[in-house]
């Protein structure tokens, strides 16, 4: 994992290695929440670096309002 300093500005070659760890876990399963507590960073900027790297985001959860069957 990139260990960065907290808050601090990433560009490069940091970034894009950054961009390809967060892109491999999000691709396995894990949500944006989750990578942005383990790599100490805000759900905006791991939602950025994900869409900067060209990942498709995966839809919000839950259960979906539907209209209930008439009888």
């Amino acid at each position: 994992m990139v260990t960065l300093k907290k808050g601090a500005r990433i560009t490069g070659a940091d970034r894009n290695k950054l961009a390809a760890e967060l892109r491999k876990s999000y691709d396995k399963g894990k949500s944006i929440r989750e990578l942005a507590d383990q790599h100490g960073r805000s759900y905006g900027f791991v939602h950025r670096v994900l869409s900067e790297s060209g990942v498709t985001l995966r839809g919000r959860g839950g259960a979906t309002r539907t209209k209930a069957k008439a009888k």
